[in-house]
């Protein structure tokens, strides 16, 4: 009986081209493209079968109305019709956000990409000698003069870098790491891992929580390429522990022949402590170390977009330049102009501070945040339904991008509440806007966190607020 049931409602329902043939969805065809329309239609068609064939929805004459099933065909066509990759507002407090997209560029960073990206540019082609040319000079002369580094090469992330560096230097051959080191970051990505990948033989020396100088020139053999020191920036360990200084790596690898290379992960050009920060190295003060082969990041305490750096004398980058991984690796144009005028910035600290974004909120004042913080209270009290209370209240911020990873920044939070929506349901409703909202839930309490939000982001939240159920 049930599967007769089923079979008449599986008739019951219009075809394709009877669908396309309502006023509605010819309104539609007129606005987006037809195959689009028509991927809409096949899409809610199938899905509602299958809901049939499941027993999910049964012979219901509402289900199966025809304003019905056109209002769900428009549903879909704006979702096939929208952006997957959108603008979002952070207000969780963690500046550098891998999930929503770590580092934002400052406004002459823009600027530098809509006037490279609308026209034609010399990528690869030199304008004194009228000849072909290299991508990579338009960033390497800022590199060397903001670090103090001979030579510089640039790839598509840190990952890449480190493993163009060990697939050149070291393939066959014996990286030499202390087991403290042996990171993993976001996306299962291991240092074993990827030496294993790149050719390289591991070396483990030492012990998770102490390693000496005498467990690398024990362990320095006739197979040993480099000397790998990893720069633990998304964990710490603390308690009873000891590790070899970057400068005494650097005077044991010259001692030997052996090459030294340091991955900083997240690299940065700005000694953090000014903002009650520490335990962040800079990439000038490790250039100065002696250390042969450095590789950081660029889209995260850098501030600029993603990519990897690696610096070095000029021969270890010309060996880079040469193994074909390069190509495989290599950036576009847009990065490079992003890049480049990111380093620019870098030639005034002060300057920097002010105009790269992920700078900015580091060492914005916690009494600033204050007064944001009142203000968008003052707003939101204006625009909110009556059951949803708010206050001002302290909270913590964190840099992020697995930078810092147990120091946090003072911050202050607008926290919501209300007797009649959860705080989950706050959440959601911020989440699901027109501009996704991105806060935090703790202890019943939605809140927005001061310290990532961007000019022009209190008046949509504000707007946001306004559309919830009195």
């Amino acid at each position: 009986m049930e599967d007769s049931v089923s079979k008449e409602t599986l008739r019951s329902l219009p075809a394709v081209d009877e669908i396309l043939r309502e006023e509605a969805i010819k309104e539609a065809v007129e606005t987006y493209p037809r195959t689009l329309v028509v991927r809409a239609v096949r899409n809610i068609l199938d899905r509602t079968r299958k809901a049939i064939l499941s027993g999910e929805i049964g012979p219901d004459p509402q289900y199966f109305d025809r304003s019905n099933l056109v209002g769900k065909i428009h549903e879909e066509i704006e979702r096939l019709a929208s952006f997957t990759l959108q603008r979002v507002i952070n207000a969780t407090g963690i500046i550098v956000h891998t999930n929503l997209g770590r580092s934002l560029l400052a406004q002459d960073v823009l600027e530098r990409l809509q006037l490279i990206g609308s026209g034609y540019s010399n990528l690869e082609y030199d304008l004194q000698a009228g000849s072909r040319g290299s991508r990579y000079v338009h960033a390497e002369a800022i590199l060397c003069e903001i670090t103090g580094s001979e030579g510089a090469l640039v790839v598509n992330n840190n990952a890449g870098a480190v493993v163009l560096v060990l697939n050149t230097l070291a393939q066959g051959r014996e990286v030499v790491v202390s087991r403290g080191q042996l990171v993993e970051i976001g996306g299962s990505f291991r240092i074993p891992d990827i030496m294993a990948r790149s050719g390289a033989l591991l070396r483990e020396v030492g012990c998770t929580n102490r390693t000496h100088l005498y467990d690398y020139e024990a362990a320095i053999g006739p197979d040993t390429a480099l000397l790998l020191k990893a720069h633990t920036s998304n964990y710490q360990i603390i308690g009873f522990t000891a590790e070899v200084s970057l400068k005494d790596l650097a005077a044991l690898g010259k001692k030997h022949g052996v090459l030294v290379m340091e991955d900083l992960g997240s690299g940065c050009f700005v000694d953090f402590t000014r903002f009650g920060l520490s335990g962040e190295p800079t990439v000038q003060d490790t250039v100065r170390s002696g250390v042969d082969v450095i590789t950081f990041s660029c889209d995260k305490l850098l501030g600029g977009p993603q990519a990897g750096i690696i610096l070095g004398s000029n021969e270890l980058m010309a060996q880079l330049r040469q193994n074909p991984l390069t190509r495989a690796l290599r950036v576009d144009k847009l990065t490079l102009a992003a890049l480049e005028a990111t380093l620019r910035l870098y030639r005034d600290e002060d300057a920097a501070i002010k105009a790269i974004p992920t700078l900015r909120m580091i060492a914005t004042e916690l009494g600033t945040l204050e007064e944001q913080a009142h203000d968008l209270l003052e707003r939101l009290r204006n625009s909110m339904a009556a059951h949803i209370k708010g206050e001002v209240m302290d909270g913590s911020s964190m840099v992020g991008g697995g930078a810092l990873p147990v120091q946090a920044l003072p911050t202050k939070v607008v926290a919501l509440s209300s007797e009649k929506i959860s705080a989950t349901r706050l959440e959601a409703h911020f989440r699901g806007y027109e501009v996704p909202i991105i806060g935090r839930v703790e202890q019943e309490l939605f809140l927005l966190d001061m310290r990532t939000l961007q000019p022009g982001d209190v008046e949509v939240i504000v707007a946001a607020a306004t559309q919830l159920a009195t």
